[in-house]
């Protein structure tokens, strides 16, 4: 492969904090409430966008009407080596068996390589946790790509709006194995503990 050009080092940048539009926070404790609720605390408690990056998470907004020819998302593709990609829809009347799934999603786990996802329309909720094992929510809108490193504890669910269509991309062929915690003693853990420093 070619090497990158400065203008596509540049454009597969990942967002500076100052420039995110992503909007996160620290959930509260109530789980009986409904898992695609915004679940905030009172008064809301915002996670900054610096949080994020330091805990290894990485986001573009994207022009997502133009991600077939978007020169942006294929300088992304480029640099970090995506050479999968595929597109998923999730919602009631598109994914058989679609609460149980959503309930699956929604499990604590980690990956043994770096999830991928750019919204392409709808939204949904990526939840991670960060050093001291809290939950933070972030909002994931149309246009915005999202990167959680590998072995990190996480989880997804859709929002209220109950749909989602996302591109996921993948270094190689694409392996969706979610390893549910604990996973303490599992090399991507480990490898994310070293990087990261997170508990």
């Amino acid at each position: 492969m070619a090497p990158l050009t400065r203008s596509e080092q540049a454009l597969a940048e990942a967002q500076a904090p100052e420039e995110s539009t992503l909007d996160s926070w620290y959930m509260n404790n109530d789980d009986a409430q409904d898992q695609r609720s915004q679940r905030r605390k009172t008064p809301n408690e915002p996670a900054a966008i610096a949080k994020l990056r330091e805990l290894g998470v990485l986001s573009w907004k994207l022009d997502a009407d133009n991600h077939e020819n978007d020169p942006k998302l294929e300088a992304i593709r480029k640099a970090r080596g995506y050479s999968y990609q595929d597109i998923i829809t999730v919602s009631p009347d598109k994914l058989p068996g679609y609460e149980d799934k959503l309930k699956i999603f929604f499990e604590e786990h980690i990956h043994t390589d770096e999830e991928i996802r750019y919204v392409l329309e709808g939204s949904g909720f990526f939840d991670v946790r960060d050093a001291q094992d809290k939950w933070i929510r972030v909002d994931c809108q149309k246009g915005d790509m999202i990167v959680l490193p590998e072995g990190i504890y996480h989880r997804f669910t859709l929002d209220e709006g109950n749909y989602i269509k996302a591109m996921r991309l993948f270094v190689g062929e694409p392996v969706w194995t979610a390893l549910p915690r604990p996973q303490e003693s599992h090399k991507s853990r480990d490898n994310y503990l070293q990087h990261f420093g997170a508990s």
